[in-house]
């Protein structure tokens, strides 16, 4: 089992990975989609900071797993759609981290205890793709057309501006 009650953590704040500013990659729905993975990560680590137990652990990581595999199909169509150069790299990239994620995941299910491991490599692993990886993307999408913040229109300004 994921040994969820007793990691010490020498982090006295109950985030793990605080969010800021300069985590944006300056196009909304991926910082929005961003910011739901530090989230979760942040939550995994309030669960173990406070003992809650190890199925909650296993629960958020199944959470976290999935809404990366849901980041990374929506990052990869973008990428399709507007028909990205390095799009195959980047997607090995979603590949080698969706594989260690999911490894990481079943040793915790087959109850191995790799809390501390799995928290530093997902902390590690998110500010890299978020920091690095992600912005080499940003400026070819928004030289696409990609909309940097999505305004969401009102039915009334629907109905009266058929756009």
């Amino acid at each position: 089992m994921l040994n969820i009650d007793s990691v010490e953590i020498d982090n006295n704040s109950e985030e793990l990975f605080p969010w800021s500013d300069k985590l944006c990659v300056g196009i909304e729905e991926i910082d929005a989609q961003h910011r739901v993975l530090v989230d979760l990560l942040n939550e995994l680590h309030r669960a173990i900071h406070e003992r809650q137990g190890s199925e909650v652990g296993r629960e958020i990581l199944g959470r976290l797993v999935e809404y990366t595999r849901i980041h990374f199909t929506v990052e990869e169509s973008l990428m399709r759609v507007l028909g990205y150069p390095d799009y195959e790299e980047h997607k090995k990239h979603h590949s080698q981290l969706i594989e260690q994620v999911n490894n990481l995941h079943e040793k915790v299910i087959q109850g191995q205890q790799v809390s501390f491991e799995l928290l530093h490599f997902l902390r590690v692993w998110l500010a890299k793709h978020i920091m690095e990886e992600d912005r080499e993307y940003v400026p070819f999408m928004l030289s696409k057309g990609v909309a940097a913040n999505y305004k969401k229109r009102s039915w009334l300004d629907r109905i009266f501006h058929h756009e």
